[in-house]
């Protein structure tokens, strides 16, 4: 283990994410387990970006903004609803207010919701992989969730029996 090293794992947090590839050498990574320190593993964090590249590529094939196909549809749904609020209370709306009520989502808000969909699902698979397999740390479960899935993807191609 390096002296950087050393200095670091002497002053660290709780938990540690990997905004790189692979930061963390093996021998630090086992400090860090001895110490109770938490490693979420570059395998789940650098997995955000790569979704919201998908996210694009998506956009891009279809050639269709993200919302613009709900989001009259939402408009509607949300003014018919801010109706029925005035109608019950007596109480008109101002403009202001009504606008900022009835805003459907944008693209920005789809993208951020369904990274943040993409990604709680991801981590909850990694943790659940640790407690069935006994796995003591999130970078071995996340691999054994990602050879799982294409695991999974080669046996619906039918690549293997």
């Amino acid at each position: 283990m390096h002296q950087r090293e050393r200095a670091f794992l002497h002053s660290c947090s709780k938990i540690i994410a990997e905004a790189a590839n692979g930061p963390i050498t093996a021998g630090a990574e086992v400090v860090l387990q001895q110490k109770g320190i938490v490693v979420l593993p570059d395998i789940y964090i650098n997995a955000g970006g790569v979704t919201v590249s998908y996210f694009e590529w998506l956009k891009n094939l279809s050639r269709v903004r993200f919302g613009r196909i709900e989001k009259r549809f939402e408009q509607s749904a949300f003014d018919r609803i801010l109706n029925v609020v005035e109608s019950e209370t007596g109480r008109k709306l101002t403009a202001e207010e009504r606008a900022m009520a009835s805003r459907g989502a944008d693209e920005t808000d789809l993208v951020y919701s369904g990274l943040e969909e993409t990604m709680i699902t991801a981590f909850q698979q990694i943790r659940e992989i640790g407690k069935r397999d006994d796995v003591d740390n999130l970078r071995t479960a996340a691999f054994i969730n990602a050879i799982d899935k294409i695991a999974v993807s080669y046996l619906e191609l039918g690549i293997f029996p």
